[in-house]
């Protein structure tokens, strides 16, 4: 065998590796190589983490997998009661290592943009310090494109991008002020905000321009740590706030007995990728996985499009497949 055949045959398996490693794990390689081998979580002990959306999900989940390792957090959302019980599980797991001073319950609801200021003053006011914004809070929708009121596009973009936008926007504003433009945001985006898929038209645009927004912000600070997070179909009640194609409307759909990666398991690989400052990961069982890789190369794409119908899209982000 030739020197030129050894590397060729390296090349190949190294390649046959990778797409090996897509199909069994539920997150993408760089993510899962962190969470064996990258920065533990409890090097973020003491820091101080504001999740918004923190009631239930992937909120809750993250919430409760970084105050396992000790961090400090400000749980927002619209439902006090909710985040109470939140509190409580975030203290308990916690094991002594925070007291009830350490998780902040601050109620908001996003879409009152002229309240985020008061709210970071709070936030500021009890720990007088943050590290980490998760923007997680958003809905998601389930729609025939050409069923879709104009004012349902308006209403999602407005909770899913602009509120997002805006608090972060504050955000990091004090970062720049106070920590020289150290700092760190985060977002709960999805993989349908780079990989479209269909009766989610809205969705899969506004989670684009929330990508778009952040990768912006990040080309311009430098010094900033910015993390996408771009989960795949999770089992969470969010189909039953979803929107739909008319104002007003909701799914009001349960995900039980479908195909979805945990909430848990969600929210721990969340926490890896803060961890690490990792800018931007996925997660989600097979074939999300794949699809995801394949979503990041124009020719793979292509080539998912001519043997991917409109029915077997929807079937695996339904948790059908």
């Amino acid at each position: 065998m030739t020197f030129l055949e050894f590397v060729l045959l390296l090349l190949v398996l190294y390649y046959v590796i990778y797409v090996v490693l897509w199909i069994v794990l539920d997150c993408n390689v760089a993510l899962w190589y962190k969470s064996r081998f990258g920065v533990s979580l409890s090097t973020m002990r003491g820091q101080v983490v504001w999740i918004t959306g923190a009631s239930s999900g992937i909120g809750r989940a993250l919430a409760v997998s970084l105050a396992r390792h000790g961090v400090r957090l400000v749980l927002s959302a619209r439902r006090q009661e909710q985040l109470e019980q939140v509190q409580d599980e975030c203290l308990q797991v916690a094991r002594g290592l925070l007291a009830q001073k350490d998780v902040l319950i601050l109620p908001m609801d996003m879409l009152q943009l002229d309240k985020h200021q008061s709210a970071l003053y709070s936030v500021l006011n009890h720990f007088e310090r943050l590290d980490v914004l998760v923007n997680n809070a958003g809905r998601s929708q389930r729609a025939n494109w050409t069923d879709i009121e104009i004012q349902v596009d308006r209403e999602l973009f407005e909770l899913d991008v602009f509120a997002v936008v805006h608090l972060s926007r504050l955000v990091v504003r004090y970062f720049l002020e106070q920590n020289g433009g150290r700092g760190h945001i985060a977002a709960t985006s999805s993989i349908a905000g780079f990989s479209p898929v269909p009766f989610s038209a809205t969705y899969c645009a506004a989670k684009h321009a929330l990508n778009a927004y952040l990768m912006a912000l990040k080309t311009e600070l430098r010094k900033l740590d910015v993390t996408i997070f771009a989960p795949g179909p999770i089992a969470t009640d969010f189909l039953l706030e979803a929107f739909t194609g008319a104002q007003g409307g909701k799914v009001g759909q349960s995900t039980a007995n479908q195909k979805r990666l945990t909430a848990e398991r969600c929210g721990e690989l969340f926490a890896v990728a803060l961890a690490n400052k990792m800018d931007l990961t996925w997660c989600g069982l097979f074939p999300v996985n794949l699809m995801a890789y394949c979503a990041r190369n124009a020719t793979l794409t292509k080539i998912l499009g001519q043997y991917m119908t409109e029915k077997t899209l929807n079937k695996i982000r339904e948790g059908k497949l």
